[in-house]
């Protein structure tokens, strides 16, 4: 039988042919004539070597693993997890454990990517500043391109993981909290005012409302008071750091507060947020979704608070100690909070009562079980579809 070959293959496999045949017939010829040329060009000159391109090599990525690790900012993603994981331990639904996992690594994973692309975008202001200088993209271990490219990945990763293995909400709501701290924050506000990390802080007050919904599939009034309490702690704890390094601002062209409206007029901004905080951060308790043991923690730890505002605006200005102190306090009192509130509300989360097994809420995860808790009974009855049959 005769076999039909197109021109395109036909004329591929006579390509081949050529190749095959005039290839080693030329390098036949070449090499006696290369080689004399040489030996007459080594009498006259010197070989210089050329560099040639490196290419970063398996092991080259595996020691540039921390360099990565670093651009997520692991501490401050690590505050944000946490404040998720409360805000989803405390909502009124069982999640299953594998569920509730992939939640949360999601929203480490999205946290992660807002670090990585801010340093991709700040990088010219982390070089001229001495507490940002050694980090890894002014540092030159991993260059602006790759810290894009993995921040992009990474977002889109644990928006999309979330939305598919979740719920759409917690997805949305992941997805707002990369662009408020990306584009409205790194982008726009920083550059431009001196309330950027009022405004901005918003991103950071997010995360748990994104558990709650992770496990709920809706907004409730308690993740709203969380995000309340992280709102007005930003402020304070944020412009304690930044009074200690206004040149480093200044000098980068970044309006901090300090650098625009003086120390003076940033103690007492820090105090103001310190007064407004206290009282927002016992709602939980006066509202009825979280015990004595939280009620007493925000009580003492929102009088130091205080206290060390007091003493931050009575301060010298040479007394770095002070605006140190506070910074240091301010995480110790968000982590202490949002771990009482946890361990206040972990008896009634996992408590053995009667349960409504496999009745997911609106928009929420498969298999999801309700808690009733007498205080959320209310709230719980208009935001869970039940199915009574």
């Amino acid at each position: 039988m005769t076999r039909i070959v197109n021109a395109p293959e036909s004329m591929m496999n006579t390509g081949f042919t050529l190749i095959a045949t005039v290839l080693p017939a030329t390098f036949a010829v070449i090499t006696p004539m290369a080689a004399k040329a040489e030996r007459k060009m080594a009498m006259k000159i010197t070989a210089i070597p050329l560099s040639r391109p490196q290419l970063h090599s398996r092991s080259g990525l595996t020691t540039r693993l921390p360099d990565f690790v670093e651009l997520t900012k692991p501490r401050v993603m690590l505050l944000a997890v946490f404040t998720a994981l409360v805000g989803l331990m405390i909502a009124p639904v069982h999640l299953d454990p594998l569920v509730a996992s992939i939640a949360i690594l999601s929203i480490a994973a999205g946290a992660g990517a807002a670090g990585v692309l801010n340093m991709w975008y700040d990088a010219n202001i982390d070089a001229v500043m001495t507490r940002t200088a050694r980090r890894p993209i002014p540092r030159g271990t991993v260059s602006r391109g790759e810290a894009l490219v993995f921040g992009s990945v990474l977002a889109c990763g644990a928006v999309t993981v979330l939305g598919l293995v979740v719920n759409v909400t917690a997805a949305a709501l992941l997805a707002f909290t990369i662009f408020v701290y990306v584009v409205v924050y790194t982008v726009w506000l920083k550059r431009h005012t001196p309330q950027n990390i009022v405004i901005g802080g918003a991103a950071g007050a997010l995360p748990p409302v994104i558990g709650w919904a992770a496990a709920t599939g809706d907004i409730g009034l308690e993740p709203l008071i969380l995000f309340l309490i992280i709102f007005l702690w930003t402020p304070p704890h944020f412009w304690a750091l930044s009074l200690n390094r206004a040149e480093e601002y200044g000098r980068a062209g970044v309006p901090m507060l300090p650098v625009v409206v003086g120390r003076a007029a940033t103690t007492r901004q820090i105090l103001v947020y310190s007064v407004l905080l206290v009282p927002i951060s016992l709602l939980p308790w006066a509202l009825g979704f979280a015990g004595m043991i939280y009620g007493t923690a925000a009580l003492v730890c929102g009088a130091i608070f205080i206290v060390l505002a007091l003493r931050l605006r009575r301060s010298r200005e040479t007394d770095r100690r002070v605006a140190y102190r506070l910074f240091g306090f301010s995480i110790f009192y968000l982590f202490v909070l949002f771990a009482a509130l946890l361990i206040n509300s972990g008896g009634d989360r996992w408590s053995p009562m009667r349960s409504v097994p496999g009745v997911p809420t609106a928009a929420g995860p498969v298999g999801a079980e309700v808690v009733p808790h007498p205080a959320r009974t209310a709230r719980i009855s208009n935001s869970i579809s039940a199915d009574e049959a």
